[in-house]
C-alpha cells in the first residue's frame, strides 16, 4: 500500500487508479484530415466484486460530480461481456475506426467471456480498449474469488489468455505503471497498421488504490492518425508492373474504406477500366454499378470477379489481408503468369501473395497511382470481358433474388426483398454461418459503410451486440441485423440492452431449424449434416426428425421487442415496411429452407476430407477433395 501525504503535491492530483483512468479517457481525442473527435466515447460494463468499487465507483463520480478537468465518459450496463465487445467493435468498425468504446469486466469468468471478442475485434484489425479485473496485487486473499490458480506461477491469472488474441496487453500492479500502460495501448489503438484489442488489466486492490498522478498526465491528448504516402521507387514499381499487364484486376479489401478511398477508387477504375473485385470486408467501397464493380471474389464470391480472378496476369490488391477465402484457398489466381502488387499501410499484409509492396494509405496511394498511370487503359478485350461476365452475374443475382422458391422460400430471396427494400446510409449487418457467403455473393452494395459483415472471425453471436454499437455510430440510419437461429441462440443478451437505451434497429430472423452452412458442408464432405440440424433425440439418444420445440420469436419478446412473424416473401415485405415506421425495435421472423438453394457455386474452399473411411459418402468426397486440392499454388 502506498503511503500518500495528507496534502498532494503541487501539479498533481490525488485520484485512485480507476478515477484516472476515467479522467484520462475522457481526454483522448483523433484527429485525421483536419476532424479532430473524442476517440472514447464511453465504457461498457457489467460490475463484479473486481471491479465495482474500483472503475465502477470512479465511472459513478465522473457521471453524478465530475471534476474540473474531466469530461463526461458515459456508461451503458450490458449483459454479457463477449456481447460488450462486439458492440464497441461494431461501433469502431462504423467509425471508420477513428472511435471505439472500453469495456470493462469483473475478474475470472466476465474477463475470459471477453477473450472471444478481443480476438475479433484484433483479426477485424478494429481498435477496442478493454479492463479485465484482476486478481489481488498484494496477494493478501490469495486465493480470491474466482481466481485460477497457477501452483508454479502466482502472477498467472485467466488474462493471460487475452496475450494471443491482442495488438497491446499489460498489468498494472503498481498506479504509476498505468502512466505507461495507457499511453501505450492508445498508441496502438490509433495506428492503422497495428490495431486490435488493447487489453489493460487492472488488480482488483490496484483500482481503488490512491496516487499522486502529475496533472499534465491529463492534459488533452490528440492522436494524429497518419497518412502514409508511399515510397516514390515502390510506386513507380507498381506503375511499371501495371503497365505491363494485359489482364490486370483490382482486390479491394476493408483498407480502402478505412482510408476513406471511396471517391479515389472509383475514379482510378474509371481512368483506366481495371476491374475492381471486393472482399467481405471491403464490399461497398466501389458502388455496385460502377462499370468496372465485378463483385466478390473468391470461395464464395460473384461468378464474374473469380471468372476474371481467374485468368488475371497481375492482381492488385488494397487494404486487403488475403485470407482463405478471399484467395480460395490459394487456388483462385490460376494464371501461371499471375503477379501481385499489394498497396498496405501495414508491411504484413503487403507483403503477402509474395508481392510487390506498396506500403500506404489507400487513398494517397490510389491518388498517385490514378496520376502515374496518365493515359493508360486495359484493351478492349479485357473491358469486354469485364462487361460480359458482370452482365452474365448480375442476370444470375437476379434469379436469386426473386426464385419463387417454396414452400418455403430460400434465404436469398430474404436478401433479396431486402437489398430492394433498405435505402442509401442503411447498414446490414451479419456475420456467420451461411449467409456471409450468400450476401458476398449477390448483395448490391452502393456505397461504403452500408454492408457491415464481420467475416474475419465469423463470430456466432456477433449481430445482435453489432447492431447496437452501429445504431450508436450512425443514429439516422435504419440499422438491419439479419440474424440465424443457430446464431440467435448463442448471444441474444444485448437484446436488453438495446430495450435499455431506447435503441431502434431491426433484426430480420431466419429460422432453419439448423446450422445451414455447416450442415451443407458436411453434406459436401461426405459427412451428412451430421450434428448440424435442430432435432430431438429418442429414447436411446438417437436423432430424430422432430422439431425442436423452440420459440425463439417468443423468446425475443420476452426481452421487450416487438416481432412480427411471416411465412413469404410479400408478407416479409410488408412487415419490413411496418419495422421502418415503427419507433421501437422490431423482429421479423421468417422460416426458410434449411437446405436452400443458395447461389451457384464459381469458387473452391480448402476443408480437408478424410482419406480413410467406411462410409461410401465420405470415400467419394475423398476424391472429390484429392482431385480440387491438386490446384492449390503458393505465392512467395
Amino acid at each position: 500500500m502506498i503511503h500518500l501525504p495528507a496534502t498532494p503535491p503541487e501539479g498533481t492530483i490525488r485520484l485512485t487508479v480507476g478515477q484516472a483512468v476515467v479522467r484520462y479517457l475522457s481526454q483522448q481525442y483523433t484527429e485525421r484530415d483536419g476532424v479532430e473527435q473524442r476517440f472514447i466515447r464511453g465504457v461498457f460494463g457489467i460490475f463484479g466484486h473486481g471491479n465495482v468499487a474500483g472503475l465502477g465507483q470512479a465511472l459513478l463520480q465522473n457521471e453524478v460530480a465530475p471534476d474540473e478537468g474531466e469530461d463526461r465518459v458515459e456508461f451503458w450496463h450490458g449483459r454479457n461481456e463477449q456481447g460488450m465487445v462486439h458492440v464497441a467493435a461494431a461501433y469502431a468498425k462504423a467509425t471508420g475506426r477513428l472511435q471505439t468504446l472500453a469495456v470493462t469486466s469483473s475478474i475470472g469468468p466476465g474477463a475470459l467471456n471477453m477473450v472471444t471478442g478481443a480476438a475479433l475485434a484484433t483479426t477485424n484489425r478494429v481498435p477496442v480498449l478493454l479492463f479485465p479485473s484482476d486478481i489481488f496485487a498484494n496477494r493478501a486473499p490469495d486465493p480470491v474469488l474466482q481466481q485460477l490458480e497457477d501452483p508454479t506461477n502466482p502472477d498467472v491469472s485467466v488474462n493471460d489468455a487475452f496475450r494471443p488474441v491482442s495488438r497491446f496487453w499489460d498489468r498494472v500492479n503498481r498506479p504509476e505503471q498505468l502512466m505507461v500502460a495507457l499511453p501505450r495501448a492508445m498508441r496502438v489503438l490509433t495506428d492503422p497498421a497495428d490495431t486490435g484489442a488493447a487489453v489493460v488489466c487492472l488488480p482488483e486492490d490496484v483500482q481503488a488504490e490512491a496516487y499522486d498522478w502529475p496533472l499534465h498526465f491529463f492534459a488533452k491528448k490528440v492522436w494524429h492518425v497518419a497518412r502514409i504516402r508511399p515510397d516514390e521507387a515502390a510506386l513507380a514499381r507498381a506503375v511499371e508492373a501495371i503497365r505491363g499487364a494485359a489482364k490486370p484486376l483490382v482486390i479491394s479489401g476493408g483498407g480502402t474504406i478505412y482510408s476513406g478511398a471511396s471517391d479515389e477508387l472509383r475514379a482510378f477504375a474509371a481512368a483506366t477500366g481495371i476491374p475492381v473485385a471486393d472482399t467481405q470486408a471491403g464490399k461497398g467501397a466501389i458502388n455496385w454499378d460502377h462499370p468496372q464493380a465485378v463483385g466478390g471474389v473468391g470461395a464464395t464470391g460473384a461468378g464474374s470477379a473469380n471468372a476474371l480472378a481467374d485468368e488475371a496476369d497481375l492482381v492488385i490488391g488494397i487494404g486487403t489481408r488475403y485470407s482463405d477465402f478471399t484467395t480460395a484457398s490459394q487456388t483462385q489466381f490460376k494464371n501461371p503468369d499471375v503477379r501481385f502488387v499489394n498497396i498496405n499501410v501495414a508491411a504484413f499484409d503487403a507483403a503477402k501473395q509474395g508481392a510487390e509492396m506498396v506500403v500506404g494509405d489507400a487513398r494517397e496511394t490510389l491518388r498517385a497511382l490514378t496520376a502515374a498511370l496518365d493515359g493508360y487503359r486495359v484493351d478492349e478485350a479485357w473491358a469486354s470481358r469485364i462487361v460480359d461476365e458482370v452482365a452474365k452475374w448480375q442476370k444470375a443475382t437476379d434469379e436469386c433474388y426473386h426464385l419463387g422458391h417454396g414452400p418455403l422460400p430460400a434465404q436469398t430471396e430474404v436478401f433479396g426483398a431486402l437489398n430492394e427494400l433498405m435505402g442509401p446510409g442503411d447498414v446490414l449487418i451479419n456475420a456467420a454461418g451461411s449467409m456471409p457467403g450468400d450476401l458476398q455473393c449477390l448483395w448490391r452494395a452502393g456505397s461504403p459503410g452500408e454492408y457491415h459483415v464481420e467475416y474475419a472471425f465469423s463470430t456466432m453471436g456477433y449481430e445482435i451486440p453489432a447492431a447496437l454499437g452501429v445504431k450508436m455510430a450512425r443514429p439516422t440510419s435504419e440499422v438491419v441485423a439479419i440474424v440465424g437461429d443457430g446464431t440467435y441462440q448463442m448471444l441474444p443478451m444485448e437484446l436488453a440492452t438495446i430495450v435499455q437505451q431506447r435503441e431502434k434497429v431491426i433484426f430480420v430472423l431466419l429460422q432453419n431449424h439448423g446450422f445451414a452452412s455447416i450442415g451443407a458442408l458436411s453434406e459436401s464432405h461426405g459427412s451428412q449434416r451430421f450434428g448440424t440440424k435442430f432435432r430431438m433425440r429418442d429414447e436411446q439418444g438417437h436423432v430424430t426428425d422432430e422439431v425442436l420445440p423452440v420459440d425463439i420469436a417468443a423468446n425475443a419478446r420476452s426481452w421487450g421487442i416487438d416481432v412480427i412473424e411471416v411465412s413469404s416473401i410479400d408478407e416479409f415485405r410488408a412487415a419490413y415496411a411496418q419495422a421502418v415506421a415503427a419507433p421501437r425495435t422490431t423482429m421479423i421472423h421468417i422460416e426458410t429452407d434449411l437446405y436452400g438453394p443458395n447461389p451457384p457455386g464459381t469458387s473452391w474452399w480448402d476443408v480437408p476430407v478424410a482419406p480413410v473411411s467406411r462410409l461410401e459418402s465420405t470415400q467419394t468426397a475423398y476424391i472429390e477433395y484429392a482431385e480440387a486440392v491438386k490446384a492449390q499454388r503458393r505465392f512467395f
